[in-house]
């Protein structure tokens, strides 16, 4: 126990930033153990954009610390703390209050496991063309946004660079093997059913997610990264639903409009958002934690 202790003091000299994602640095204690903060930023068309959205790496932070309670009980996950106090003393400072989670560290699988609900994007477009999609046929008709029968599972592989590419989940299967790939296809499903339903009684609609898994050092699954956040799912106003349209989203979706809009979309050297769609963005983003979260 002792040779424990001495380790965990020595963190604040052994840890290094090991990924600046797009939203998101991580920082490694080198003791199994790894810091995570969510910034403001936000991307769009794949760049990251130099304005901030003020308050919107809390909100991701606070939807995710509440979705891995929420489904506690269906699988392990990877928070150890959210209070700062249990950090190495670099974080114990204001600007990491709400926004920073120490978390195991895992031997992350290399899929991203979309769930999807709802009969749209990619999906909707080979159903228009009569083909299957990642291996589904639907065997009645559809309408856009029309909700799924049941949800289905649709892995994509993580790129280091480029883009994901869509497989099949058969694909995954025999990467991972059977019994892997079915635990991490059911467990998917059974997170984004219970949480879809506390959305849903909320006014919120998740239309698709994505979820990423890795394995503990006793082989175990354990959820990671974010949770069903308005950046890595689809999130739909409930009151204004309506199948057979694309409804509007709790995201990015005025930044996207602007962008197009103003001809800037992937442009790397746009110089600012205007405030006013900054505002409007970050209160979206707002809106749904207080949904959310109560």
């Amino acid at each position: 126990m002792r040779h424990h202790n001495k380790k965990l003091s020595a963190t604040r000299f052994d840890m290094k930033k090991i990924i600046s994602g797009k939203v998101r640095e991580v920082y490694d204690l080198e003791d199994g153990r790894m810091v995570i903060v969510t910034t403001d930023r936000i991307s769009a068309f794949d760049v990251i954009l130099p304005t901030m959205i003020t308050g919107k790496g809390k909100v991701l932070n606070a939807l995710s610390n509440f979705w891995f309670e929420h489904t506690g009980d269906i699988c392990k996950n990877h928070m150890i703390s959210s209070s700062l106090k249990d950090m190495p003393a670099e974080f114990q400072k204001p600007e990491y209050e709400g926004r920073t989670i120490l978390v195991k560290k895992l031997r992350m699988i290399p899929y991203e496991v979309i769930v999807r609900g709802y009969m749209f994007g990619s999906m909707y477009e080979a159903y228009k063309k009569g083909e299957p999609f990642l291996g589904h046929k639907f065997s009645r008709e559809y309408q856009q946004a029309e909700k799924l029968e049941e949800p289905i599972v649709t892995p994509s592989t993580k790129a280091a660079e480029g883009h994901d590419i869509n497989v099949t989940l058969s694909y995954m299967k025999e990467d991972l093997g059977e019994e892997l790939g079915t635990k991490i296809e059911q467990t998917a499903l059974a997170v984004y059913k219970k949480c879809y339903e506390h959305a849903f009684k909320n006014g919120i609609i998740i239309a698709d997610t994505k979820f990423e898994f890795g394995l503990d050092e006793n082989g175990e699954l354990v959820l990671a990264d974010e949770v069903l956040t308005p950046d890595s799912s689809r999130f739909w106003n409930a009151q204004t639903y309506k199948p057979g349209t694309s409804p509007a989203s709790y995201d990015k979706q005025f930044v996207r409009d602007w962008l197009k809009e103003n001809n800037l979309a992937g442009d790397p050297n746009i110089k600012e958002i205007p405030a006013e769609i900054v505002e409007k963005t970050a209160s979206l983003y707002r809106e749904c934690e207080q949904k959310i979260c109560g």
